[in-house]
């Protein structure tokens, strides 16, 4: 039997997994750091993948990319144990290509009552 979860609720799990293989390869006490570079390096794209909901807040105007439409998207979700609230920057296929805004709250409480303030 095959098990799917996504990656929001399997986060912990998932953090937990990738700190243990750096620190087996890198040594003892590296995995953390390493795990943190990576996720931070990477941020945009792991809250989209890790969201819960998401809604739309309007078109984003910018000179850098002419080429593209793209827009403002509200997102709740929670990585590595905390919850956030962020605003990414999406094209029309729906792939993340940057985040203007992230906040970190330490219950879904907080994180829910910021993201509906947001407009």
């Amino acid at each position: 039997m095959t098990q799917f979860q996504t990656i929001g609720a399997a986060s912990d799990h998932v953090m937990a997994t990738l700190v243990a293989e750096l620190d087996i390869e890198f040594g003892r006490g590296a995995g953390e750091a390493l795990a943190a570079r990576f996720l931070a390096s990477e941020e945009c794209d792991f809250l989209w993948e890790t969201r819960q909901a998401e809604r739309w807040l309007g078109a984003y105007e910018s000179t850098d990319w002419n080429d593209i439409e793209l827009d403002r998207v509200a997102i709740i979700g929670r990585l590595d144990g905390r919850w956030f609230v962020a605003v990414s920057i999406i094209d029309g296929d729906g792939q993340a290509h940057g985040l203007i805004a992230r906040r970190s709250f330490g219950s879904e409480d907080e994180a829910r009552a910021a993201y509906n303030a947001m407009h």
